[in-house]
């Protein structure tokens, strides 16, 4: 019988020389001076396009076009887009709620889009229709900097249109649409009243700063001090964000935050090289190196993420990935691009264009590169993020679309974008999502209640939301109580070992008042079925303890200790090996509060199970892929998950 146990300011030199001066060292977190930064703009050349990229980049992209299949694509779903917003009515100041983002996004994927479509193809209508993209947008008022944002994403939309087309724009245009940059985006970042993101510590940071340098980067002719002082605030402030990716390139905000804040990051890494010829060390932050695999470790072979925090399950196509695979060496980052990029140019429809969707995807074309064959797979099957918000996960294969998959979720809801997941875990075997994660609430939806979806306070309008509830999650609920906000729950024991890889998380601090200790641990056996299995003590005798699963697979008949699900032809069994319970349906379509939004297809599975006098529970469930030919549920002994000493 198989016995599973359950043992319970970096500092880098980079030699840099530029052009006459003497090698010098330059180290993370930046030292730069703001006379350092000074003295390197002073000696960027004055001939756009260096955003990104320089006429001899577009050339190669032009030629790559001709010869690459890859690029070929890119290229031609580029150019439908271009094509399908000549129809399309330019960026109006439309503010929905508190933000104008809306529009900056538009704006964003417009200029980068119709400039793009410029260098493929020397057609003079894509910079007449990006002109007048820009100019709509700077006769906007404002770009709405109570919700920086917003700024952020505007000033990057027309940094990137000025620059790629500087020498296309009539001079009239070029001069309010730099003004615009310069008033709207620059001076308005260093106003007393709209300095709340500059030492953020999550996206706003990322985001920000990078629209901020690119606007800094496009004018620098005409502002040059204004230019340095703002690439040097981003020098000292940008590692307050970058400190997420820490110790080995997870994100604290999730996989759909990661693909916002880290794509940002890269850009602004990416204007100091193009422009400055160094990044002064950013990309030497620790975790940076490793943040590459993230998204992917992220994301299950049933395609999904796996969307802890404010975020959704749909992973969409990465440019981003393409930067980290070219500049690490790592092609098997973006093993899944191709056929993203395929689906979408499959999917892709000329209504498409209206929306700001994808805004990014034109910088593809800047960082794809073509790699021969399959690439070998360097990423683990199992790891652990480490970090202010730790996650795991395991899965049997990278190339079986059929492999089991688990990610399990520890940290705190007090999190940035956190939920009340604690302890949460989403599932896939036989290419389905079995465990589901619900994802975020929409914002304006409850901002425009006046509710506060922002204070993770314990009796916040946060907690009483049921995605955000731990009611609304795959963990455990002790008398319909909420997980204790300012709770922090380690990973206590992780293992790699093929015999038995497993996770186990002290679970105690967010159940603080409703037990003395609760450990969740979740295996992943040679049998392809995953093992989650509970311990709690110091309950009241009495209390009840509901264990959940959302899914949206089909149940069988409830009421026994065996629950069969169905969903798109496979199956998934539940066996309840502990306690003495059955299994029930939890209803969360419609959810409990009218605020909610809807969960469509969505059910919860599980049980109830009652503390006896002793205060001590032990649960355990089995799940078994109808793929599994040999499971261990008739051979497994559990054994307890307190640490071994």
């Amino acid at each position: 019988m198989p016995r599973y146990h359950w043992p319970l300011t970096l500092t880098m030199a980079i030699l840099l020389t530029g052009a006459g001066e003497a090698i010098m060292a330059q180290a993370y977190p930046p030292e730069a001076t703001r006379d350092d930064v000074a003295q390197r703009l002073d000696q960027v050349g004055h001939q756009p396009p260096r955003l990104m990229a320089s006429e001899a980049t577009f050339q190669k992209i032009r030629q790559a076009a001709k010869t690459s299949p890859r690029h070929a694509r890119v290229a031609d779903l580029v150019i439908r887009q271009a094509d399908a917003l000549m129809e399309v009515e330019p960026v109006e100041r439309v503010v929905t709620g508190r933000r104008l983002l809306g529009e900056s996004r538009r704006c964003l994927m417009r200029t980068s889009t119709l400039a793009m479509a410029y260098h493929l193809t020397d057609d003079h209508r894509y910079a007449v229709r990006c002109q007048d993209e820009m100019l709509s947008a700077a006769e906007f008022s404002d770009w709405n900097p109570s919700h920086f944002l917003d700024v952020g994403e505007m000033t990057l939309a027309l940094a990137i249109g000025y620059d790629w087309l500087h020498d296309q724009l009539d001079p009239e245009a070029r001069a309010a649409i730099r003004e615009a940059i310069i008033e709207k985006g620059l001076r308005t970042s260093q106003r007393d009243d709209f300095q709340g993101w500059v030492r953020a510590t999550n996206n706003w940071g990322q985001v920000c700063h990078a629209g901020m340098v690119a606007g800094a980067l496009a004018v620098l002719e005409d502002e040059p001090d204004l230019a340095a002082d703002i690439v040097h605030r981003a020098l000292v402030n940008l590692p307050r964000s970058m400190a997420a990716f820490a110790p080995k390139g997870s994100y604290p905000e999730g996989p759909g935050y990661w693909v916002y804040g880290t794509s940002f990051n890269v850009i602004l890494i990416d204007l100091l090289d193009s422009v400055v010829g160094t990044d002064f060390g950013l990309s030497a932050a620790p975790g940076f190196a490793e943040t590459g695999q993230y998204v992917n470790l992220m994301t299950g072979p049933s395609g999904r993420y796996f969307n802890y925090a404010d975020g959704g399950d749909g992973r969409p196509m990465l440019p981003v990935l393409h930067w980290f695979a070219e500049r690490y060496d790592r092609p098997d980052w973006v093993r899944h691009e191709p056929e993203a990029i395929a689906r979408a140019a499959e999917r892709w429809r000329p209504s498409n264009a209206a929306s700001g969707g994808d805004r990014l995807f034109p910088l593809t074309l800047l960082w794809l590169r073509e790699h021969e064959g399959d690439p070998e797979i360097q990423m683990p099957l199992h790891w652990t993020s480490g970090g202010s918000v730790p996650v795991a996960v395991h899965r049997s294969s990278w190339t079986d679309a059929n492999a089991t998959y688990v990610g399990f979720k520890a940290g705190s809801p007090s999190a940035p974008h956190g939920q009340m997941d604690v302890g949460s875990f989403v599932l896939d075997a036989d290419g389905v999502r079995w465990a589901w994660d619900l994802g975020a609430e929409g914002y304006h939806g409850i901002e425009s209640r006046g509710m506060n979806l922002w204070s993770s306070a314990q009796h916040s309008d946060r907690w009483t939301i049921f995605r955000q509830s731990n009611s609304g999650h795959n963990t455990l609920v002790i008398d319909g109580q909420p997980q204790i906000a300012a709770g922090d729950a380690p990973i206590t024991h992780f293992s790699p070992d093929p015999a038995f890889p497993h996770s186990v998380a002290d679970l105690s601090a967010v159940y603080e008042g409703q037990a003395d200790s609760v450990r969740r641990g979740i295996a992943l056996l040679p049998s392809g079925e995953v093992l989650i299995q509970d311990s709690l003590t110091g309950l009241e005798p009495g209390s009840v303890v509901r264990w959940g699963m959302i899914t949206r697979g089909e149940p069988g008949e409830t009421g026994e200790a065996i629950l069969p699900l169905t969903m798109d032809g496979a199956e998934l069994t539940l066996r309840l090996l502990s306690p003495d319970a059955s299994w029930e349906v939890f209803q969360t379509d419609p959810p409990p509060n009218e605020w909610d939004s809807p969960n469509p297809g969505t059910r919860m599975v599980g049980f109830r199970a009652e503390a006896p006098e002793s205060g001590n529970l032990e649960l355990a469930v089995l799940a078994t892929p109808g793929s599994c030919t040999d499971s261990l549920a008739g051979t497994l002994e559990r054994m307890p998950l307190d640490p071994v000493e």
